[in-house]
């Protein structure tokens, strides 16, 4: 197998936009080019390869000689179209970056797709040629595209310059030919220069180069099946990992969104339920307090002094019947008349006091009160302490007679 470091020069001028190459003429030179990388890199393992583009702003180093295919197929995506190729310029940089390649005991190659037109004179091209040929450069040319102002002549002429024992070659692929690839892969720039070049092998490597081998992770198991079956086992540990881990992570992120909706929910429920709670307790309270001032007030205008004076009373009385008869208007007329009556005749206090003794009708009156409870022990003791003042109040008068 042939030790060599390569160096492809890339057309990316203005007029590799032309479509008459499917898809277009940069397309398929790329295509090519990947091709060409996978066969160099797979023929020999020490093989280096590296890019430069010949249009755009000038030439451009894309990436130096190399054995990472990877970096090699990166370096193609995103390129600026634009410009005029200088061939020249192109050649003579390739040069210089082989010539500062890491192992001298690699054969120096360069590699130019030609796809736009060439502004050089013949004896321009056979000068750079023979300076090639002196520091034992080989040359591969690729002619496509353009075909006007002798362009074929004057790459023949350079490659008969450079020529050695038949180190260098030169393709013409016309539009009709069909894809750039597919032509350039039975053609010596492929399959090498004799020297132990293998067309099977530099397909199959080229293949592998562009994704469509028939090889697990591009090794051939009939070659190493230690290695095939390691790269195998790994590749599978590596899928049943990473599938555990995107299993823990969703259950993590159900069983968190499960949580914080009952913690919302719970935290919702308690909330309303302590403001229901509260309002309950509120309106419960003010209802009591409602209820306990009517009755208290009930109870003092029914035990009210009649020896006190009446204008005292009756402003007290009419203080009292204000705040009643926001509560009921019913209970606050009866009370009023009741009061009225027995300050206007004294003789109605003593049918008052009567009304008074009569147990069963306080417990119907204090019955009807609303939130009332007539067996309550304190109303109860109320009811006994009127009627004890009643009979106090009858003793004297029993005596007197």
């Amino acid at each position: 197998m042939v030790l060599e470091a390569t160096m492809i020069c890339i057309d990316n001028s203005e007029y590799t936009r032309n479509g008459d190459y499917a898809p277009n003429r940069f397309q398929a030179q790329a295509d090519a080019v990947n091709l060409i990388c996978g066969a160099k890199t797979q023929s020999n393992p020490e093989n280096t390869v590296g890019v430069l583009t010949m249009a755009g702003k000038g030439v451009r180093v894309l990436v130096t000689p190399t054995s990472d295919l990877g970096k090699i197929l990166a370096c193609m995506h995103g390129l600026d179209v634009g410009g005029e190729m200088n061939l020249a310029a192109g050649i003579q940089v390739a040069q210089l970056a082989l010539k500062h390649r890491q192992n001298k005991k690699q054969q120096q190659r360069i590699i130019v797709f030609a796809g736009s037109p060439v502004n050089y004179d013949k004896k321009v091209l056979e000068a750079i040629g023979k300076k090639l040929k002196k520091n034992s450069v080989a040359l591969d040319v690729v002619n496509f595209g353009e075909e006007d102002d002798g362009k074929p002549e004057k790459l023949e002429a350079l490659v008969a310059a450079v020529n050695n024992s038949d180190s260098s070659h030169i393709v013409h692929v016309p539009p009709s030919s069909g894809a750039l690839s597919d032509v350039l892969i039975s053609t010596p720039i492929f399959t090498g220069d004799g020297e132990g070049g293998s067309g099977f092998a530099a397909a199959a490597a080229a293949a592998a180069a562009s994704g469509v081998s028939g090889f697990d992770f591009g090794v051939d198991p009939n070659l190493d099946p230690e290695l095939a079956l390691a790269l195998r086992v790994s590749m599978e540990e590596e899928r049943a990992r990473q599938e555990a881990a995107a299993k823990r992570a969703a259950e993590e992120a159900s069983r968190q969104g499960g949580e914080q909706s009952s913690t919302s929910q719970d935290a919702t429920m308690t909330e309303n339920v302590s403001v229901g709670a509260l309002a309950d307790d509120n309106k419960r309270n003010d209802q009591t307090d409602n209820e306990t001032a009517l009755l208290e007030q009930a109870l003092a205008m029914s035990m009210d002094d009649p020896r006190s004076s009446q204008s005292g009373g009756i402003s007290m009385l009419d203080a009292d019947m204000s705040d009643a008869t926001m509560e009921d208007q019913d209970l606050a007329l009866a009370l009023q008349m009741s009061v009225q009556d027995t300050t206007a005749d004294p003789a109605s206090q003593t049918v008052m006091s009567d009304v008074l003794g009569d147990q069963s009708f306080m417990s119907s009156i204090i019955a009807s009160l609303p939130g009332v409870d007539p067996n309550d022990p304190s109303v109860r003791d109320l009811i006994a302490s009127l009627q004890g003042e009643k009979k106090n109040d009858d003793k004297p008068s029993n005596e007197e007679k």
